[in-house]
């Protein structure tokens, strides 16, 4: 029951972040949406959509953001 609720919570979650990250992986945002959960769980708070995706979203930013620019042709 715990998985199935688990899974109710995290596939919307990865869903939307997805969209709003276009060049993160969705394995990628997967991953964090689950660790996040798995942290959460760890520290025995109450894992929301609402407190999964804003932590999620941080994590995700703070990857795009330290993501070195593209190289330009020489």
């Amino acid at each position: 029951m715990l998985a199935l609720a688990t899974r109710l919570l995290k596939e919307p979650v990865s869903h939307r972040l997805a969209e709003e990250f276009l060049t993160v992986p969705v394995d990628t945002i997967d991953r964090c949406v689950d660790d996040v959960c798995a942290c959460a769980q760890h520290l025995g708070i109450t894992a929301t959509p609402e407190i999964v995706e804003r932590i999620a979203r941080e994590h995700l930013l703070a990857i795009v953001n330290s993501a070195p620019p593209p190289r330009s042709p020489r």
